[in-house]
């Protein structure tokens, strides 16, 4: 079966966003700083059609691994868009990233507003899902053909599934980047990570990687 899993950014005092997030600002203040490491890389720019790029080989290996082992993702309706209530309110709104975004499969979208799903541009179609987290993950897997499912978050989606004990793997990048308010995503898990051991630790110049893997 594919394993269901998450990789993300996150700060050294634990926020994987910023505060005060908004339409301008998706990753609230302080957020894109957590992605800088990756955004010169030649699997990041390729992924947005982007020419150049490449950097450290450690960091390409994991950002590549984001797409390459992937055949469906998760997110929440939050990070799918700042749009709240029913869709009829913002009917043209398909997400941050434009008319190709950086998916290239099935994404499943947690909300409590059903809507028909979305056929983007590269492969990407969004579905959105209305009865909650193990659908979402059933419908993931079967459009995953036996590849893994990716949770692109945001932090409470992201929380649900650790807490139900449905979370195979987790990658943490960690670069040298205080916040001091935001959103965490490892608080409130009833004792959830203590499933998990690390597996792997490397380290560039710029960004700490943790591999964790569930017991």
């Amino acid at each position: 079966m594919s394993k269901l899993r998450f990789s993300i950014s996150m700060s050294l005092d634990g926020y994987m966003a910023g505060p005060n997030q908004s339409r301008e600002d998706p990753l609230g203040e302080g957020g894109e700083d957590l992605h800088r490491w990756v955004f010169g890389l030649r699997a990041w720019r390729e992924e947005h059609g982007l020419e150049g790029g490449g950097g450290d080989a450690v960091d390409e290996r994991f950002a590549e691994a984001w797409s390459t082992d992937t055949g469906a993702f998760i997110m929440g309706r939050n990070m799918f868009g700042p749009v709240r209530g029913s869709w009829d309110s913002a009917p043209a709104w398909n997400g941050w990233w434009g008319d190709d975004p950086p998916y290239h499969t099935p994404v499943f979208v947690l909300t409590h507003h059903a809507r028909e799903p979305v056929e983007m541009e590269g492969g990407t179609t969004f579905h959105f899902v209305t009865d909650g987290i193990e659908s979402a993950l059933e419908q993931a897997r079967a459009a995953a053909g036996g590849r893994n499912v990716t949770i692109g978050g945001g932090a409470s989606t992201i929380q649900q599934y650790l807490r139900a004990g449905l979370v195979d793997e987790m990658q943490l990048h960690v670069p040298a980047v205080l916040l001091g308010s935001g959103e965490r995503v490892f608080d409130n898990l009833d004792g959830a990570t203590r499933r998990f051991t690390c597996t792997e630790l490397v380290a560039s110049p710029t960004v700490a990687h943790y591999t964790y893997v569930r017991k």
